[in-house]
């Protein structure tokens, strides 16, 4: 399945939906940093904000994440 064209918003709207929450401490200049704990490990994802985040950026936050393309999308559309 192809990624749309998606905004560091649209990207915070998703993870947020699979549990991410926004750690202010750990965010940098114009970058946000969400994370996640899951069976005793800590997920740590870092945020461009940007109007257009670029394919290959998008597909490292997926993998950061644990999220894969199809999941992306059919969080994102709902």
């Amino acid at each position: 399945m192809k990624l749309p064209v998606v905004s560091s918003a649209d990207v915070e709207r998703v993870l947020k939906k699979t549990g991410f929450k926004y750690a202010p401490k750990r965010e940098r200049g114009s970058h946000k940093a969400f994370y996640k704990e899951e069976s005793g490990k800590k997920r740590l994802v870092i945020v461009p904000e940007r109007k257009s985040i670029p394919k290959g950026t998008l597909m490292a936050i997926l993998e950061q994440a644990g999220l894969s393309r199809e999941e992306f999308i059919e969080i994102l559309k709902r």
